[in-house]
């Protein structure tokens, strides 16, 4: 593992993070707890999911097996979320743990071994399972969006027929070596 991956990462949960606020931003709280049918989970259960997950993988992450002995997957899918305030404190908290677990990594704690249930992974490894993980889901809850929505959804990427405007405005720049969410974060942090 190098500094440069573990940038290239944080920018990257960052930026999957960022896409489940700007969907939550446009939804309506009652949207936030819609089931398509008694088979799919909610945007609430999703998030409540990603949190316990997050919390039992990020805890403690260097010395403790990713799956702890408190955390109750299965309590992870009961739809029991009530409101934006509770779905929204569950998704900055699993998010602050992982965050503070990838900035106590250093060079020298990149060759720690890392469990989850029982099964070593090196630092690299975890990291890599959860952000193929994180995405998945963080997916999900965009299409739950972009379908309660329908025609008002405002589109997190390049809005369906501005793909070649978009690209000429790319190609029309210098080449520079940036990471792709750069563009994205410095939106949000003005």
């Amino acid at each position: 593992m190098t500094a440069d991956y573990l940038n290239s990462v944080k920018k990257q949960f960052e930026y999957y993070k960022l896409l489940g606020d700007k969907t939550f931003a446009q939804l309506p709280d009652e949207a936030l707890f819609w089931q398509y049918n008694l088979e799919s989970n909610s945007i609430a259960t999703i998030v409540k999911h990603l949190w316990g997950n997050m919390l039992s993988r990020w805890t403690n992450f260097l010395t403790t097996d990713g799956e702890k002995e408190w955390r109750n997957r299965e309590a992870e899918f009961d739809n029991d979320v009530q409101t934006r305030e509770e779905l929204l404190a569950k998704w900055n908290e699993g998010w602050a743990c992982l965050f503070a677990a990838l900035d106590s990594l250093t060079p020298d704690n990149w060759n720690t071994t890392i469990y989850i249930r029982n099964q070593g992974h090196s630092v690299l490894e975890a990291i890599n399972r959860q952000l193929a993980h994180y995405p998945y889901h963080i997916g999900q809850i965009v299409f739950i969006g972009k379908m309660v929505k329908d025609g008002q959804w405002n589109s997190l990427s390049i809005p369906r027929g501005n793909s070649q405007a978009y690209n000429a405005q790319k190609f029309a720049q210098p080449k520079s070596t940036t990471h792709f969410t750069d563009e994205y974060l410095k939106k949000e942090k003005e």
